[in-house]
């Protein structure tokens, strides 16, 4: 069985990313940062009983990616989803009301991705076909690009970035590195007046996910399969 390595696991697209996933025969490892509240993981766990390992990990805790990186160091992850994040509300037009959050928004959003994929290098470069796939969004798109939400779109147009960079440099290693827009979902982040559903996202994601190849790393996605611009 192929091996997911899952940040955010707890709720929204994480928690749907983890039941499609284990409905799909993976084996996953599912981070939380706080497992005893998240009772939905829990159950979905409970449900798969040996294929869904959770782990506690705040992605902002460089002690806590390490140790969980070496926990699975010996273990090939197939895909790792950097899916954890954080929207740190809705900067208005010339105005940003905290630069403590905005700072906390790109330490979350850009820094810890690239901190958990380079800590579990290790594992994916056991898997044959290893695949790194960093949900992003759309708002980090420069080309794409209004006003506003000036934490959030930064954060984003960061990891897309770094990601960018990391999918070049590991090539040659032969792996997948890629990033995604999951839509304007449903989701306590997005909000009830989004979109699509979560389960609309997700298997879109997942489409996107299982189709990638070496071909496509390094490059942005729509969770409907169709490149963005960067």
């Amino acid at each position: 069985m192929p091996t997911l390595f899952l940040s955010g696991a707890n709720r929204g697209i994480g928690l749907e990313l983890a039941k499609v996933y284990a409905a799909d025969g993976w084996t996953i490892i599912a981070t939380a940062r706080a497992p005893e509240t998240a009772t939905a993981l829990t159950a979905l766990a409970a449900e798969y009983q040996g294929r869904i390992t959770i782990e506690r990990l705040d992605v902002n805790d460089d002690a806590a990616v390490d140790a969980v990186a070496a926990k699975h160091a010996g273990h090939a992850i197939d895909l790792l989803i950097n899916n954890a994040g954080i929207s740190g509300g809705n900067d208005p037009a010339l105005a940003i009301g905290d630069f403590n959050s905005f700072r906390r928004v790109l330490a979350t959003n850009a820094v810890a991705p690239m901190k958990v994929t380079l800590a579990l290098l290790p594992a994916l470069k056991l898997a044959s076909n290893p695949k790194i796939f960093t949900i992003s969004s759309r708002l980090g798109s420069i080309g794409l690009s209004n006003g506003g939400k000036y934490a959030y779109r930064a954060s984003k147009a960061a990891v897309n970035a770094a990601m960018h960079a990391l999918a070049i440099d590991l090539k040659p290693l032969g792996i997948t590195c890629a990033v995604a827009h999951p839509g304007w979902v449903r989701t306590d982040m997005g909000g009830s007046g989004a979109d699509i559903s979560v389960q609309e996202s997700v298997a879109g994601l997942k489409q996107v996910a299982d189709k990638l190849t070496f071909a496509d790393t390094g490059k942005f996605f729509n969770y409907t399969g169709e490149e963005l611009a960067w």
